[in-house]
């Protein structure tokens, strides 16, 4: 095997990891006791700081999540359930699954949705890849608006493929143009008529959107997009270092033949009563590897349930009042930075939906170590992530905010950015 890579030896095929995290030594600590491993556990655990108030965003985000997501979720026949190949013994997983499907639908304007994906980065990968089926032209187009940490999962996904990944917003010879909405420096945007040039190119709109913003902006549908993509972790998922988080992906029927992961559907058995069967399997497991739409073997249908479970708490009224409730706060803090704090620009000069882009008169990075003593999770500094200046900020409001924060938070960055 290393001759067949190239590498001559096993340290050689190493030599890409530092020395200093790999592993030192196989010596492995003597046993504990399960009451002693807990202590420690707990002990581990108490060295995490948890009750920092958060405006960090850039695709994550601190919403609040009902009591019943957690109650409804951990029950046993959901908690502990793969996939359901035999429906005769899954029809809760299965109706699950596509009730789940049917809301992203109700969601997105959009007339299929398939059972998940593993996060909102690959979701743009596989709408990608679907798009380069449906047209068979190998050139992908990312608009600005798109997450770059999103840019680079695509970068590093299609890097031995014959795939060409270009920047802008031209859909000439490309099988996409992937958009974000709002855009991940927080601008809001109407990309209908970006969807009627990709049409009139031969090409499909891909439109990664955010979930919560549904509730007050267009759907992708509206727009004329022909694949939404998104992060589903606003949808009732905590914040966690890496996830488990959750891929949502919808389309239009017409081309529901190309869409990756697998689509649970209703039927009648011979008695004429409904059932749910999984239909349109096109993985790697049913067919041959060659013609499959995707390695997607597995899914977040937990996290597909939970978001399941959240969205059918709100409802359409309550999904609209979260969405107002993050919108008018983040307009509040704007107003009160302009207020508070003259020196520091607001980046934004459209309409947002809870996320904007500021200017600091110091260096951003700098200015959130300080915050952390504040007991504040100030933002995302936009240089660790190559889209923008040393001194920019992006700062993310949700409806756990407070006015309280909200205040608190505006003199505490004029404090600390411009000392």
């Amino acid at each position: 095997m290393l001759a067949a890579i190239g590498a001559g030896s096993v340290e050689e095929l190493l030599d890409s990891i530092p020395r200093e995290v790999r592993l030192q030594s196989w010596a492995v600590p003597p046993g504990l006791s399960e009451m002693a491993v807990s202590d420690l556990v707990h002990r581990l655990a108490a060295k995490n700081v948890t009750s920092h108030t958060s405006f960090i965003g850039g695709g994550y985000y601190d919403h609040f999540i009902p009591a019943a997501v957690d109650a409804l979720s951990s029950r046993s026949e959901f908690y502990t359930a793969y996939t359901p190949y035999q429906p005769e013994c899954a029809q809760g997983t299965l109706q699950s699954i596509y009730e789940y499907q049917s809301i992203i639908c109700r969601l997105t304007g959009l007339e299929c949705a398939n059972a998940s994906l593993y996060d909102g980065g690959t979701a743009v990968f596989e709408a990608a890849m679907m798009s380069i089926r449906l047209t068979g032209r190998p050139r992908v187009v990312c608009h600005s608006s798109l997450n770059p940490i999103y840019r680079r999962i695509l970068d590093t996904q299609t890097a031995h493929l014959e795939i060409e990944i270009a920047d802008g917003g031209d859909p000439k010879d490309a099988a996409c143009v992937i958009v974000q909405n709002p855009a991940f420096l927080g601008d809001a945007a109407d990309f209908a008529a970006l969807a009627e040039k990709c049409h009139a190119a031969g090409a499909l709109l891909v439109v990664s959107f955010y979930p919560i913003s549904l509730g007050l902006m267009k759907t992708p549908g509206q727009m004329g997009a022909d694949i939404a993509v998104a992060e589903g972790q606003s949808l009732g998922l905590p914040l966690g270092f890496g996830g488990p988080y959750l891929g949502i992906m919808a389309t239009r029927r017409r081309h529901m033949r190309k869409m990756p992961g697998r689509l649970a559907a209703a039927t009648h058995d011979n008695q004429g009563r409904t059932g749910y069967v999984l239909t349109l399997q096109a993985r790697e497991q049913h067919i041959r590897r060659e013609k499959a739409m995707s390695n997607i073997c597995s899914n977040e249908a937990l996290c597909a349930m939970r978001a399941l479970i959240y969205l059918c708490l709100l409802g359409k009224e309550g999904l609209r009042q979260v969405a107002t409730h993050c919108y008018s706060k983040a307009e509040y803090l704007k107003s009160r930075l302009r207020q508070a704090a003259p020196r520091i620009r607001i980046l934004n000069e459209g309409p947002t939906f809870n996320e904007f882009a500021v200017r600091l008169p110091h260096d951003a990075s700098d200015v959130v170590d300080r915050m952390l003593g504040r007991g504040l999770l100030a933002g995302l500094p936009l240089s660790a992530v190559g889209r923008g200046g040393p001194n920019d900020l992006l700062i993310a409001v949700t409806e756990k905010r407070t006015r309280e924060d909200l205040d608190d938070f505006s003199t505490a960055l004029d404090a600390e950015s411009c000392s």
